[in-house]
């Protein structure tokens, strides 16, 4: 359970967050500073945020607010479909997937050469 203060969930997560936990949110503001700790980050409608993007995804939330303020009307999100979640449920697949993939390797080194923190010739 968290605060019920506005920001209060984002917080609890920035402060709990692990590198390679995977992380479900449609906030890009959150979304940007847990790419860059290197966490994966998932839209609900299936969109993996990269670092690389984070720019122009912010630029463009900028320019969507100042728009409001000023009175002027933006696109909300358009309904949630059955492809939306078809398509989050595959990209879930793939991130966890990649994550079995790198503990598998990470054991099968560690095995082969007995110590688990000496993973920098993967």
């Amino acid at each position: 359970m968290v605060d019920p203060d506005k920001e209060a969930a984002d917080l609890f997560i920035m402060n709990n967050a692990k590198e390679n936990d995977v992380v479900v949110t449609q906030d890009h503001a959150l979304a940007s500073i847990l790419v860059g700790r290197k966490l994966s980050v998932l839209s609900p409608r299936g969109k993996i945020f990269t670092e690389d993007e984070m720019i122009t995804i912010l630029q463009l939330r900028h320019w969507s607010q100042k728009q409001r303020r000023a009175g002027n009307k933006t696109k909300g999100p358009k309904a949630f479909t059955a492809t939306d979640r078809k398509h989050f449920c595959t990209n879930l697949r793939k991130i966890f997937l990649q994550k079995k993939e790198f503990a598998e390797k990470g054991r099968k080194y560690s095995n082969q050469n007995g110590n688990p923190n000496q993973i920098e010739d993967w």
